[in-house]
């Protein structure tokens, strides 16, 4: 294996380097500052709807109807000022329900309860729409600069991605994602980048209990917990072919993001089941139509109208189904990837996940791109693709609202009708193809993290050694070597003793436990 020029060594499975001690300061303040100003621009994209007057409800006018689609600066937050009771400051879920109609009462907002939480959070102090969406920015704002920090540590100055993306300055507050973004990238930070001697066991709880977060905000990062608990089970980075597999990790992972999601929620259930319920029933519910951005409306015209009931039965088993069959393939894929890149590649199966809810779910809001985003940080994306699914997603982004004004001003729905609806028809088609082609490369790619965290901060640092040969880890090159007519050397054990020591070595590293003590002692220096 090559040494760098740094003196730090390539981790295996990944073309990333562990991260110096030193120098990583001003990166960080850039990513995070660079983050803020980003921030900030989304907040000034969102608030051109608000204001300047407001009506007795505290709704922006004149004009809000039409002036959101036109000026392109619609936010789910601002709009959602008003029809869920947030305006009246009702706790959430505990009085409320769904009617007849499919309309929510009582406080009930669709999202999980962490969400409806910081939706009540934000509306205690307001009493405008205007003021609701600063509020509501105000608190997720710092989840955005931490999710730039967490990737700057991570995958250094590729975070800039993050920082400076067109997606944080479109759908930052366009609805409340931010604090379940950071939950996932955390997810990954402390099992990969936290200095730390806790053990893969110990590192993977405190991962799913962040992906058991993650679930009670926007329940994508629950999806994850499959193939965090797979990497514990494999043993991570310490995984030895034909070695004992840590059952008992695997069952903790899962369990502690079950755990951390009844926690979350069985006290809304209690209080008020029929509200805590009806967040969900909600949801299932949902129809597909010209609002969802999704192809199972434009690909199935005209079967896809709301009011085709054969159709909308379909979509509701088929779209889960679906998304339940491509998580198998991408786990299944990663088992097998598994074989030759020596660990699980979680990150990269939870990505090639994720791209398979957002193609197959009937619903495919604006903002999810920036459940995406992180991961073309975290892997090794080619730019090339990354910016034609951003370029893809802006079209969409954009064109999704001018072509919402253009039909109620009454102009025809098709999506050959004017140079909006063409946009709309570029962006769900060409965001569709590029989600088929990131399902196979977050597979194939590597992470642009190393695999392994980093030591303690009061490990002492190892010194260079001198390099171990062309890019092939030293063991495969030891047992290369050994294999060799006539390379023993003097005093060296033959060939049948080499081999039963160094079975000897695997079987005692497969039977190491891996529990709640902490790494055996520091690198020597």
């Amino acid at each position: 294996m090559i040494r760098t020029a740094d003196g730090t060594t390539p981790v295996p499975g990944s073309d990333a380097v562990a991260p110096p001690r030193r120098g990583t300061a001003l990166l960080l303040a850039v990513v995070v500052a660079l983050t803020g100003l980003t921030l900030v621009l989304g907040y000034v994209n969102k608030a051109r709807c608000t204001g300047p007057e407001f009506d007795a409800q505290g709704r922006s006018a004149p004009d809000y109807e039409n002036r959101k689609d036109l000026d392109v600066c619609y936010s789910d937050i601002q709009h959602l000022w008003i029809g869920r009771d947030i305006d009246e400051h009702v706790f959430p879920y505990v009085d409320g329900g769904i009617d007849a109609d499919g309309k929510l009462t009582g406080g009930t907002v669709e999202y999980p309860v962490l969400t409806g939480l910081i939706m009540w959070l934000a509306a205690l102090g307001a009493h405008t729409d205007a003021g609701f969406l600063l509020a509501s920015a105000l608190i997720m704002a710092p989840f955005g600069l931490a999710t730039g920090w967490l990737l700057g540590r991570l995958s250094r100055w590729r975070a800039l991605l993050w920082a400076l993306g067109p997606p944080l300055v479109l759908y930052a507050f366009h609805n409340w994602d931010l604090p379940v973004v950071a939950c996932a990238v955390g997810a990954v930070f402390v099992l990969h980048g936290l200095r730390s001697r806790w053990s893969l066991r110990r590192r993977g709880t405190v991962a799913a209990v962040l992906l058991g977060l993650g679930f009670a905000l926007k329940l994508y990062p629950g999806a994850f917990v499959l193939p965090l608990a797979l990497y514990v089970l494999t043993r991570g980075e310490d995984r030895v072919p034909g070695g004992r597999l840590d059952w008992w990790g695997a069952v903790r992972v899962a369990g502690a993001a079950v755990l951390t999601v009844v926690a979350v929620n069985l006290p809304f259930a209690i209080a008020g089941f029929d509200g805590w319920r009806a967040s969900f029933t909600f949801q299932q519910l949902r129809k597909v139509d010209f609002t969802t951005n999704s192809f199972w409306f434009w690909g199935f015209r005209p079967y896809s109208e709301p009011d085709d009931v054969a159709f909308q039965d379909l979509v509701s088993w088929l779209s889960p189904t679906l998304i339940i069959a491509s998580f198998l393939l991408a786990a299944g894929v990663g088992l097998w990837r598994m074989r030759r890149l020596g660990s699980y590649p979680w990150v990269a199966v939870s990505a090639a996940m994720l791209c398979g809810f957002l193609l197959l779910h009937k619903v495919h809001s604006p903002q999810y791109t920036l459940w995406l985003l992180p991961f073309f940080v975290l892997l090794r994306v080619p730019w090339g693709v990354v910016a034609g699914y951003l370029v893809a997603d802006a079209v969409m982004g954009i064109g999704i609202f001018r072509w919402l004004y253009d039909v109620r001003a009454g102009v025809d729905l098709e999506i050959t009708q004017g140079l909006a609806a063409q946009a709309v028809a570029v962006g769900v088609w060409g965001r569709a193809a590029l989600l088929v082609a990131l399902f196979v490369l977050f597979l194939r790619v590597p992470p642009t993290f190393a695999l392994r965290p980093p030591p303690p901060a009061d490990a002492p640092e190892q010194p260079p050694s001198e390099p171990e040969g062309r890019d092939e880890p030293a063991a495969a090159k030891a047992t290369s070597d050994a294999e060799q007519p006539g390379s023993e050397q003097p005093g060296s054990e033959q060939p049948g003793e080499e081999k039963a020591s160094a079975e000897k070595a695997s079987a005692e590293k497969a039977r190491e436990p891996v529990g709640d003590t902490p790494s055996s002692a520091a690198p020597a220096p």
